[in-house]
């Protein structure tokens, strides 16, 4: 894709995202693109939907998966109004998006309040200095899931 045809994309994420802060809600926004084709949209629904995973990007990933009906979002981009957060960008490698093209960036984020920057710092630190614990305990049976998932002739991999 042409700089040309990110920057009108990125126009269309940056606007929703103006029209969702007048509306109440956060200042960002997401689209999923196939070429030219607007497959989907998302808004920042964390205080409507009362959610804390409702980010503009998932919300976006989300709908997406629905239109096309997989969960593989292959081939297509995902432009955002601003930088992923580290659950946004591990929702898009997931969703296996080709590229993910944001306008303003983590700085720009902390600068309007938002925690993004903070996170992507503390996942560079060790674990032990975080604010949240985030412990094994494992039973003797922890990985009987997945080798009841090998086990499953009928999965569809992902």
């Amino acid at each position: 894709m042409t700089r040309q045809h990110d920057i009108r994309w990125l126009g269309t994420a940056i606007d929703l995202a103006v029209e969702n802060v007048d509306a109440g809600g956060g200042p960002f926004a997401a689209l999923v693109v196939r070429g030219d084709e607007l497959i989907a949209t998302g808004r920042n629904r964390v205080t409507p939907d009362v959610d804390p995973s409702a980010h503009a990007e998932v919300v976006a990933i989300r709908a997406a998966c629905r239109e096309i009906g997989d969960f593989s979002l292959a081939g297509l981009t995902l432009y955002t109004s601003c930088e992923p957060c580290p659950m946004c960008l591990a929702t898009s490698l997931w969703a296996r998006v080709d590229r993910v093209v944001y306008a303003a960036d983590r700085d720009d984020a902390a600068r309007g309040g938002f925690d993004d920057r903070e996170f992507y710092d503390l996942f560079a630190r060790d674990r032990s200095t975080w604010p949240t614990a985030v412990v094994e305990a494992r039973p003797a049976d922890a990985e009987r899931p997945f080798t009841t998932w090998l086990s499953k002739a009928d999965r569809v991999p992902y």
